[in-house]
């Protein structure tokens, strides 16, 4: 029998799985097709890591490292769901919520000394951040919005607010001192090994990292973001936007860049309280409150503590006498401050942009705001967004064109922080990578509490990613565009080598051109505007900006896209979506047993990766449950069968009962495959016949808020009676 690996992840994505799983894993076995699931959530991974301090019965394998040796094999099929990529505070969360079930897991060692200390620390900072997705993905993205889905997108807009040309929302970003500005880059000539050193002004020089494996080809980089230079960029921002009346409001992406963006983050809190954090600062490390957490933290911890009142009390003054700052969620006072994982930019960004340029403010009231993104190395291309929108006001989804994507990202090309060769600077002095003869390769001057940024580009993967634009450009006969900066050292490596792959290719009858990020964003608004599509071919970390930024606007949300990533070793990888909006989605249904996560993505991906398995495989069922399941999806759509977002509308239930109604009529319609004609014949009429009444008990249900048993860590059992409460439905399809 022909296996799919199905990732059990976290909050909506997993809760949604609770019931679309079963759907899925009966329809595939009529066609000798077995899903098997596996846990990649974040208390998932929590319990690998730490389970050498478990007893036996509560360990558990280390899936992500199987499914990362199963990713260099061609029979290697996975669907991919959104996962908390963790924040420090999540992971806090996730450890108290597996302690209080049972799971006797040590506490996390804020500040280690002992061996068992550090060796406990390592294990648990090792699941944060981008622990997942870099692991997997051993191969480049390829990303686009199905023709189903566009054109339900036009036939059926989303809302998109109105622009003002008077509007006053602009981007802030650094002009010097930020990675963009201070990167190096080496291009290897010859195989070696290259290690990390830091050599203070006063003392011996210590190594940060060793043995980091480089081939002919490879890019390595180097960068620093100047602290004091960081400081004075924040300190204007907040004076001009009090000044301009303008919302002050922070963008970064403070779960995957786990080690410099939760520092610039707690730059941020400090630049907004200077007074507090003057007065206060040596009692707020004495209690372990740090900025770098978020206010929620800090609040939170001050509540525990006698002399917390008089530092609270600085906190509320400072904030009343301060610029607006823009809020997350108004009604519960959660501002832009409070969370780092709350505002993370590939999200925040283009649902501002969609929303008219406007955010909340603390009385729950919309406003202009000052987006602060203290790095320049794309900051540049929301501001193209926002320029475009004042001159030609929002964009139509009815009219706007695509934006396809094909993005490097194999083998944790240009990964996200670069976690294991990112630190703080603990002194002045300079930060050096040597290979193995102690020749200096790249070296950059760091001053105390500066952040140091490196990482590594490996060659295959950027052919494997040029081949692949190539090859999406002509499928698809969609002009490309490579957005790459030659101001920045990094892309004037990557320029040289696209250029020289481009006249190894046959691009004859192509349209390929290679433009900075910021001209590349203004040209594909113009043909965007002009209904017509263009492919966007880019690095990791823009590649994830630009799949949420221009599915937004066209289709409502990221969730729609098809995300498919062809391994370099064969197999596939299918994603299924963003999880921006995941912990809003999962708080409504223990709120009020309503769950509207968009399970499309999981539609898409599933039919996509039944494909793949017929073509690995040779199985015969697969093409044809692929087929039917792409009718199912879009009748799913365009029956208005999605999940919708109040308490007494259809919600991911109802929307995966029709899905299934759907499926089993397309398949006991189709004539190509007696078999599963024969074997869906039953259900199918039995489910035209059931789903009106089915849909009534699922409707039924809601309103009341539910116990899953834990919001990291759910009980399987409370989980199903939730999110399959109709017995008459897990009859047909258990059956």
């Amino acid at each position: 029998m022909a296996h799919i690996i199905y990732t059990h992840t976290d909050e909506a994505p997993m809760l949604a799985s609770a019931s679309l799983l079963p759907i899925i894993s009966a329809f595939t076995r009529k066609g000798g097709i077995d899903i098997v699931a596996r846990d990649i959530s974040l208390s998932g991974r929590i319990i690998a890591a730490l389970s050498h301090y478990l007893p036996e019965h509560l360990r558990q394998a280390d899936t992500l490292s199987e499914l990362s040796a199963l990713t260099q094999r061609r029979e290697a099929n996975i669907i991919k769901l959104p996962n908390i990529s963790a924040s420090l505070p999540q992971l806090h969360a996730a450890i108290s919520e597996l302690q209080n079930h049972g799971y006797e897991l040590p506490d996390y060692p804020v500040s280690p000394v002992t061996d068992l200390e550090h060796d406990i620390r390592a294990r648990y900072d090792s699941v944060i951040g981008s622990a997942v997705n870099p692991v997997l993905r051993e191969g480049n993205s390829d990303r686009r919005a199905p023709r189903a889905v566009k054109n339900y997108a036009r036939t059926h807009p989303h809302s998109m607010a109105p622009w003002s040309a008077d509007s006053r929302t602009r981007v802030a970003t650094m002009d010097s001192g930020d990675f963009k500005h201070n990167e190096v880059s080496y291009l290897v000539d010859q195989p070696l090994n290259a290690s990390i050193v830091f050599q203070p002004n006063d003392g011996p020089a210590q190594k940060i990292r060793t043995a980091i494996p480089l081939t002919t080809g490879d890019i390595i980089d180097a960068s620093v973001m100047s602290i004091a230079q960081l400081d004075r960029f924040l300190a204007t921002c907040v004076a001009q936007a009090k000044e301009s009346n303008l919302l002050f409001s922070v963008h970064l992406k403070a779960t995957m860049m786990k080690v410099s963006d939760p520092v610039i983050f707690g730059r941020v809190v400090r630049a907004f309280f200077p007074r507090t954090f003057a007065r206060f600062e040596g009692q707020l490390a004495d209690l372990k409150l740090s900025p770098d957490n978020g206010l929620g933290a800090i609040f939170a911890g001050l509540e525990q503590v006698a002399e917390g009142r008089n530092i609270r009390e600085s906190f509320d003054d400072e904030l009343a006498s301060s610029g607006p700052l823009a809020m997350v969620n108004s009604d519960r006072g959660i501002t832009n401050l409070h969370v780092p994982s709350d505002v993370i930019v590939d999200a925040s960004m283009p649902a501002m942009i969609r929303h008219g340029g406007k955010m909340w403010g603390p009385s729950g009231e919309e406003n202009d705001t000052l987006a602060v993104i203290p790095d320049s190395s794309y900051a540049g291309i929301y501001q193209v967004v926002i320029d475009d929108c004042k001159a030609h006001g929002a964009f139509d989804p009815v009219t706007m064109g695509s934006v396809p994507n094909v993005g490097l990202m194999a083998q944790k090309a240009e990964e996200y922080g670069s976690h294991d060769k990112t630190f703080v600077a603990p002194a002045s002095g300079r930060v050096d990578i040597i290979d193995d003869d102690g020749r200096v390769l790249l070296s950059r001057p760091v001053d105390q509490g500066d952040i140091f940024r490196s990482c590594v580009t490996k060659d295959a993967p950027i052919h494997n990613w040029i081949s692949l634009a190539v090859q999406r450009a002509r499928l698809s006969s969609t002009p490309v565009v490579f957005w790459l900066d030659s101001q920045r050292a990094h892309d004037r490596i990557m320029i040289s080598k696209v250029e020289s792959a481009l006249s190894l290719c046959n691009t004859e009858g192509l349209n390929i051109r290679i433009l900075d990020p910021c001209q590349a964003a203004v040209h594909t608004l113009q043909r965007l505007r002009k209904g017509l599509d263009t492919i966007s071919a880019t690095g990791n970390v823009l590649r994830d900006y630009l799949t949420d930024l221009f599915p937004i606007m066209e289709l409502g949300t990221s969730a729609k896209m098809l995300s498919v990533v062809p391994l370099m070793a064969g197999g596939g990888l299918f994603e299924t979506g963003a999880g921006g909006s995941a912990p809003k989605l999962a708080q409504q249904l223990i709120d009020e047993n309503h769950l509207r996560w968009d399970s499309l993505g999981e539609f898409l991906a599933v039919a996509e990766s039944l494909r793949h398995c017929g073509q690995i495989t040779g199985n015969h069922h697969a093409r044809v449950l692929a087929d039917c399941l792409d009718i199912a999806t879009e009748r799913v759509l365009t029956h208005g069968r999605s999940a919708q977002r109040h308490v007494g509308e259809p919600d991911n239930r109802s929307s995966h009962l029709w899905l299934a109604t759907y499926w089993a009529q397309a398949l006991a319609k189709q004539n190509d495959d007696e078999e599963l004609q024969n074997a869906f014949a039953s259900l199918s009429a039995e489910l035209t016949k059931l789903s009106p009444h089915i849909d009534d008990e699922l409707l039924a249900v809601q309103g009341q808020a539910v116990d899953v048993g834990g919001y990291y860590h759910p009980d399987p059992v409370k989980l199903a009676q939730v999110m399959r409460p109709s017995a008459v439905f897990n009859h047909l399809i258990d059956q």
